[in-house]
């Protein structure tokens, strides 16, 4: 295609064609930090027009790759970038097999990490961005890699997207503005924006983490704490993955191992700083629950 660039993130490359320069221009600056050289590459995304006139006149962005759904409705050229983070999404979604895929988010504290899941809107992602601006590392927004043989999870650290009243919240959080994309006004989710990781999280993405705590977070309610068993976390986690059922037996294997290896708990907050202050509660009451156990042994 005419424009095109290279992005690896954790254990993944794309490359990403587009029949326009602004899309591929604005990943470069999303993902600046990144390494962008031109090795072989695990995915190819495509950003084409829907047609030779929808090139000029009212362009229209069709997210295609190596894998594609037929009926994805094709965006304006001014989300052009919300259609190359779209496309590597389903690049992993439907293609990634050397890990378990969850749909969550996850930070990391010491070595051993905090993973959130949850429906969409349950704010997973903008606690994620809040914990990793206040001292934890940001290991990923949309997808938490599990490793099948080790049970560690190998950070993904892309861009968070941060939709509607979370983008002004993120902003006040922020002080560099230049860690921000374009914001984008009517997209099928309403208002995008996204924000790129500290850079720290970059640098130490080929560092893998512990899991120690599975949160399953719901913002906008009335603060509450549940604990979770095992075998709702285990349902709860084969709906979040996108390649459980293709893993067959080490999906299995690895998911019940994470489900085992942690506590779990359901939590409601009303806002932004509840959820984190109720993160660090939860997580110091782990680590004081881990040194019992060590001090016992």
């Amino acid at each position: 295609m005419r424009h095109s660039c290279s992005i690896t993130v954790g254990p993944a490359r794309f490359r990403i064609g587009s029949d326009w320069r602004a899309p591929v221009d604005q990943l470069r600056a999303l993902y600046r930090d990144y390494p962008q050289d031109e090795g072989v590459p695990d995915f190819t995304v495509r950003l084409q027009a829907t047609s030779a006139l929808r090139r000029i006149v009212r362009p229209q962005v069709a997210i295609a790759g190596d894998f594609t759904l037929p009926d994805a409705v094709p965006l304006p050229l001014e989300q052009g970038l919300l259609a190359a983070e779209m496309a590597m999404n389903l690049q992993m979604a439907l293609g990634w097999r050397r890990h378990l895929l969850l749909h969550a988010s996850a930070v990391s504290r010491n070595g051993r990490a905090v993973v959130m899941t949850g429906v969409s809107g349950a704010g997973k992602s903008t606690l994620s961005a809040l914990l990793g601006e206040r001292g934890w590392r940001f290991l990923g927004d949309e997808f938490v890699l599990l490793d099948p043989d080790t049970g560690m999870i190998v950070p993904f650290p892309r861009p968070v997207s941060l939709k509607n009243t979370a983008i002004a919240a993120m902003e006040r959080e922020v002080d560099d503005d230049t860690r921000f994309g374009p914001v984008m006004r009517d997209t099928p989710k309403g208002t995008i924006r996204h924000l790129r990781p500290r850079t720290e999280a970059v640098e130490l993405m080929a560092r893998e983490t512990r899991p120690a705590l599975l949160l399953f977070p719901r913002f906008g309610y009335p603060r509450a704490v549940r604990r979770v068993d095992e075998a709702e976390s285990f349902v709860r986690l084969t709906q979040a993955s996108t390649n459980y059922v293709a893993l067959g037996e080490r999906g299995f294997d690895a998911l019940t191992g994470f489900v085992r290896a942690m506590a779990a708990c359901a939590i409601d907050y009303a806002d932004g700083e509840e959820g984190v202050e109720m993160v660090e509660r939860l997580w110091s009451e782990q680590g004081a629950k881990l040194g019992a156990r060590a001090a016992a042994a």
